[in-house]
């Protein structure tokens, strides 16, 4: 080894040491064991698939999980398919209008939107889930389809070591100040605007 060579080593050893003294010092820090609530957000592709990974991470430990899915639900998705064939031990809610661009009729998605809700609603008062996903529940508050002061009081009141995934674009400053983490996931570029088609396995 040249000497060069034993530098770029013994630097990089340093380096790392004092990273994983840092490293060490939060964890050690982190001492209060809850649930969290995470609100995934921002205009990027990624946040119900981020969702739906703490879903496997969850499974993968044998957790009872809860899926409540706001906006989508006209046209079959992946997640679908493999949760209602593969995971009994998920319950997954669809509100099932599909985009409300789509549908251009406001009661109906009202009336949907609440049916859903009513689940979701269940989900954050029974211990027995470990974590609880509302997919773009954003949408519901933005479009004034649900009243926010019931949706603030169920995630505020929520057993307390259920975790609950929030995802969409916008839903106000008091759902971000409520949350214990917040993710904005940005669009730098997506295949879409290059006319490339949504991807079976992939977008759905």
């Amino acid at each position: 080894m040249t000497d060069q060579q034993a530098k770029k080593d013994s630097s990089h050893k340093t380096k790392m040491q004092k990273l994983k003294e840092n490293v060490d010092s939060s964890i050690a820090a982190a001492d209060t064991e809850r649930g969290v609530f995470i609100l995934l957000t921002g205009n990027g592709k990624g946040k119900s698939s981020s969702a739906f990974g703490m879903v496997m991470r969850a499974l993968g430990y044998g957790y009872k999980v809860g899926v409540v899915q706001f906006i989508k639900g006209a046209q079959l998705s992946g997640e679908e398919l493999y949760v209602r064939d593969h995971c009994p031990q998920v319950t997954f809610q669809q509100m099932g209008t599909g985009f409300t661009w789509d549908t251009q009729d406001r009661s109906a998605d009202i009336a949907a939107a609440e049916k859903s809700w009513a689940v979701a609603e269940k989900m954050l008062s029974d211990k027995s889930y470990h974590l609880v996903v509302l997919d773009e529940l954003t949408y519901m508050l933005s479009f004034k389809y649900l009243d926010q002061e019931m949706i603030f009081k169920a995630l505020k009141n929520r057993p307390q070591n259920q975790s609950v995934v929030v995802t969409g674009r916008g839903g106000g400053s008091v759902l971000a100040d409520m949350a214990d983490t917040v993710s904005e996931i940005k669009e730098v570029k997506h295949a879409y605007n290059s006319g490339v088609m949504a991807r079976k396995g992939v977008d759905y």
